[in-house]
């Protein structure tokens, strides 16, 4: 009997499924169509732990999904453009296309050593021109609708990459990339007008069913939509009078109007510098807005400062006609609402802590049902729950719900707001698809005519990390001919933040060789929406919310089928090691070349998905890796060892016929095996790829006792085992369905590819009543301790039950000479007898 060698079978079995292009896809069958996708990767240089179960994870479902009838599209590609390669550049000294093509050329090898069943023919890279070409056709479609637009806008920097971040690349202050501390600028940005499909993006997550629910949670608050009023504060100055004689807030509790004790204004909201100019209170002023200045506003977003100075004047509340002071605070931020506030530190968290800081007066006007108001006055924190009304005029005795309806309707004019700001989309990098805009003295800023497409990359470019755009070094590209009046122009420098490739690249999949346009709309009717994707929660705000953005504007174009792109997602965990993030810095990387170099890609492919459920994260064991490994080589030796001439097996054919109800003689063995193929069945149905490998690893243990095992038993085995272990179970398969010695299997197969596979075969079935449990085994205790098991019909009665357990011989002598107080019958469990 040979020995398992998955060095020898895995790179064999690989190529023989690469010239018969097993897993190429066709764009027309009789088959339901299922579109299987993980987040295509960026080509960092090296695949990871991470990659690998993301992968492992697409490509069980794949192969699930194609023996059970359907005609699957599981495509990869490459997220290719960014700030890595970049910087790869400058640190080697090297071009960012050439350093991005040597990384995907040894990645690719990586991919393919795991057995992943892609469609290569599809293939994309999104820094190639012949995808690129249509990121810039996008741009142009959004700036011809008028969602695509300059402005001047304070940005969020990095310093270290030299480039401006969308809020949603900003993470606890810091890029997402880098971990550089951001800093504020004021720069001309090109944006997309994400926030006129702000309503859409928010009502349609009701759609995404097939979505975890903390996902939709995130983009919800991300979205952020609230309904609110606007109400109109008098301006009021000690000692002259402003031009502007209105301050209007945006607030969503009117309720608490009564309340109001003072206003904050944002410390960039332009009428501070109409209140404070040559005033007292301007140096401080001043220097609170040069503060601010250093922060940005993602941190302003989260901060929990109770900072402030006080303008000088005053604000007359509508409601009461009391004079309020005009504080700045950088809390309130100009983006949202109209960067002004109404302070009420008696029902809100924030600004009763600013209140108390200030020593600024605390009004109750919402009083909790179970408590007096006075009690509330010297209460150390604010109450925010429905009430009931007082101190509120002719609204006392309202509850606060009636209240927040009834005071909005009288001073304010009912507003929808949301926390969504428009896309920043301009980087100040190389490495991205280029602008397609011309600027003309004359002719002012012209989109590039759809014929002069892609606007390309210059290679004329020196890369040192520092200064503007590394395009501004390039005359042959920056200067150009308008397109309107044939003089002179200039190109826009800035290139398309990356996330423009990657929001709908899963589209070009459907297409990816049309060079008349990114795909034909009949193409991604046939193929869209894409049916499970796969990738991480980190994903849950940038990725997923522009990809569904630009499906809706594509929908809107009428060139994508939907207006949501994943019907179903699913976040894996993170892989993890000693308990960190695995990370070069702290030493506990594991390298997937090392695992599949030692034990083969089956054996890290099953580690990875038997260790957790796909969406937890999973713990790196070097010990659990041996374990996968073991129980692979159990499988080889009962499966070879069985085809010994000395072990021939029963029932071994060529006719393919897996009728197991017929074939297995064994009973106990049959009903373990039609259990298992349900089991296993619903397990991989609902994902729960971990259970389903430890039945596995049960029908193992039982297989193992039996003497002469039935050839379509094992052929059942493997096919249970095959989307986990697709190379080993593809050999012994092959060692089952072709009697000649297996000397000359291999040379068989180099001459005839297209012999057919495991992975062409179908699902196998089960027959449900041979499932069913007819008898069970009871565990029997006595003062809690296990003295015997019995075995009892399914529909034995408790009575039955105790008679037998106390009929135990090996029960008897715990019984004797003592009083039995109670019998306790825990159904289908256990039961235990009770004595003194």
């Amino acid at each position: 009997m040979s020995q398992y060698d998955p060095a020898h079978i895995e790179p064999k079995w690989q190529q023989n499924w690469a010239k018969a292009g097993l897993y190429n896809t066709p764009d027309s069958s009789d088959k339901p169509k299922f579109y299987d996708l993980v987040m295509f990767p960026y080509p960092s240089g090296n695949l990871h732990m991470g990659h690998v179960r993301n992968y492992a994870i697409g490509d069980v479902i794949a192969r699930f999904k194609r023996m059970n009838g359907f005609n699957v599209l599981q495509p990869i590609g490459w997220d290719a453009f960014g700030m890595p390669a970049e910087n790869a550049a400058i640190k080697h000294n090297t071009h960012p296309d050439e350093w991005t093509r040597q990384c995907i050329a040894h990645m690719t090898k990586q991919i393919k050593r795991l057995g992943l069943s892609y469609d290569w023919e599809r293939e994309v890279t999104t820094c190639k021109e012949d995808y690129y070409k249509w990121t810039q056709w996008l741009f142009l479609k959004f700036h011809e609708k008028g969602l695509a637009y300059r402005k001047a806008a304070k940005v969020n920097w990095c310093p270290t990459c030299q480039t401006v971040l969308a809020n949603e690349q900003v993470k606890d202050e810091k890029c997402w990339r880098c971990d550089s501390l951001v800093q504020e600028k004021d720069l001309e940005q090109w944006f997309y007008k994400i926030t006129a499909y702000a309503d859409r993006l928010l009502d349609d997550i009701e759609k995404l069913t097939g979505w975890p629910e903390p996902v939709k949670i995130m983009q919800r608050n991300w979205i952020g939509r609230s309904r609110g009023v606007e109400i109109k504060f008098l301006l009021k100055t000690k000692d002259r009078r402003p031009k502007t004689k209105d301050l209007t807030i945006y607030t969503t509790r009117p309720d608490t109007l009564f309340g109001v004790t003072y206003m904050v204004l944002a410390p960039e909201h332009p009428l501070v510098e109409e209140l404070v100019a040559g005033t007292q209170y301007e140096p401080a002023v001043r220097k609170f807005q040069e503060k601010t200045c250093h922060e940005t506003m993602a941190e302003r977003a989260e901060s929990t400062s109770k900072d402030g100075v006080f303008t000088g004047s005053y604000a007359v509340n509508p409601a009461t006609n009391e004079e309020v002071p005009i504080w700045i605070s950088d809390y309130v931020l100009m983006e949202y609402g109209t960067g002004a506030v109404m302070a009420v530190p008696a029902h809100d968290e924030r600004d009763f802590a600013f209140a108390k800081t200030h020593n600024l007066p605390i009004k109750v006007v919402i009083k909790d049902r179970n408590r007096d108001v006075q009690s509330q006055v010297t209460d150390e924190q604010a109450f925010i729950d429905e009430g009931v009304m007082v101190n509120s005029g002719e609204f006392d005795g309202q509850t606060s719900e009636q209240g927040l309806q009834n005071i909005g309707d009288k001073f304010g004019q009912w507003r929808v707001n949301y926390k969504l700001r428009d896309w920043l989309v301009s980087r100040q990098r190389y490495w991205g698809a280029p602008i397609p805009i011309i600027y003309c003295d004359k002719c002012g800023t012209l989109p590039v005519p759809e014929k002069d497409l892609p606007v390309k990359l210059p290679r004329d470019i020196k890369f040192t990390g520092e200064g503007a755009s590394p395009l501004t070094q390039s005359k042959a590209f920056l200067e150009t001919k308008c397109p309107k009046c044939g003089g002179a122009g200039r190109r826009e420098t800035d290139t398309l933040d990356t996330f423009n490739c990657s929001s709908w690249y899963y589209l070009r999949y459907s297409d990816p060789k049309n060079d008349k346009m990114p795909f034909d709309p009949a193409r991604a009717k046939q193929w869209l929406p894409v049916d499970q994707y796969i990738g991480g929660i980190e994903h849950a705000i940038l990725h997923l919310l522009y990809s569904r953005f630009y499906t809706k504007f594509l929908n809107d174009l009428k060139l994508a089928p939907t207006d949501e792109p994943f019907a179903n997602l699913l976040t894996q965990g993170m892989v993890v090691k000693d308990g960190a993030k695995m990370s070069k810095s702290k030493g506990n990387v594991v390298d997937p070349d090392a695992i599949v170099e030692k034990y083969g890609a089956d054996t890290a492919r099953m580690f990875i998905l038997f260790a957790a459920p796909p969406e937890k994260e999973l713990e790196w064991s070097d010990q659990g890796v041996e374990g996968s490994f073991r129980f692979l080589k159990r499988v080889w030796k009962l499966v070879s060892g069985s085809l010994e001439p000395a072990n021939k097996l029963r029932g071994s054919n060529n006719q393919g016929n897996r009728d197991v109800q017929s074939q297995v003689p064994d009973h106990l063995i049959q009903k373990k095996l039609h259990q298992t193929i349900k089991a296993v069945t619903q397990d991989l149905g609902r994902f729960s790829f971990n259970t389903a490998i430890a039945r596995l690893m049960e029908l193992l243990n039982e297989l193992s006792k039996s003497e002469k095992l039935n050839a379509d038993t094992l052929k059942v085995f493997l096919l249970l085992l095959s989307p986990f272990a697709p190379h080993m179970t593809e050999e012994l398969w092959q060692l089952i369905q072709n009697p000649e010695p297996r000397t000359c299997l291999a040379g068989r197969q180099a001459q005839n590819p297209k012999l057919k596979s495991i992975h062409q075969e179908s699902w196998p079935s089960y027959d449900e009543s041979l499932t069913q449990e007819f008898e069970l085994t009871i565990p029997v205790q006595v003062n809690g301790k296990l003295r015997d098991t019995i075995n009892v019909p399914v529909e034995a009665s408790q009575d039955d039950i105790k008679a037998k357990a106390q009929a135990s011989d090996k029960v008897k002598p715990h019984l004797k000479g003592k009083q039995i107080v109670k019998i306790i019958v825990v159904p289908k469990k256990l039961i235990n007898i009770v004595v003194k």
